[in-house]
């Protein structure tokens, strides 16, 4: 019994490392890293550029829109900036999926 237990996890391991090592599985990774990592770095940065602006700067401070701030507006495109970068992932969610969908049939 343990024989077989042993077989069936070879093949596991072997079907997953096939996966990992076709073409369509590094396309996929590859478009992922794309457009992921600069995404997180941009936010990353635009979301800590506001507490680090207005702790050692007082540009901010100074009212743009008549009592509305400079923080306050960079406050506010951060929301712009979450709901776009939302609807941009769930646009290119899609083409993953499809990718997904292309490993999954090469894989059966």
């Amino acid at each position: 019994m343990h024989q077989v237990s042993e077989t069936a996890k070879t093949e596991t391991t072997r079907s997953a490392e096939a996966i990992v090592e076709s073409a369509s599985f590094k396309q996929l990774m590859r478009e992922k890293n794309t457009f992921i990592l600069p995404a997180i770095v941009f936010c990353l940065i635009f979301y800590f550029t506001l507490p680090v602006m207005t702790s050692y700067f007082t540009f901010l401070n100074r009212p743009l829109l008549g009592d509305i701030t400079g923080a306050w507006l960079f406050a506010f495109l951060q929301f712009i900036m979450t709901w776009t970068f939302c609807t941009l992932y769930n646009k290119k969610a899609r083409s993953f999926d499809r990718l997904v969908e292309q490993i999954k049939e090469e894989s059966r």
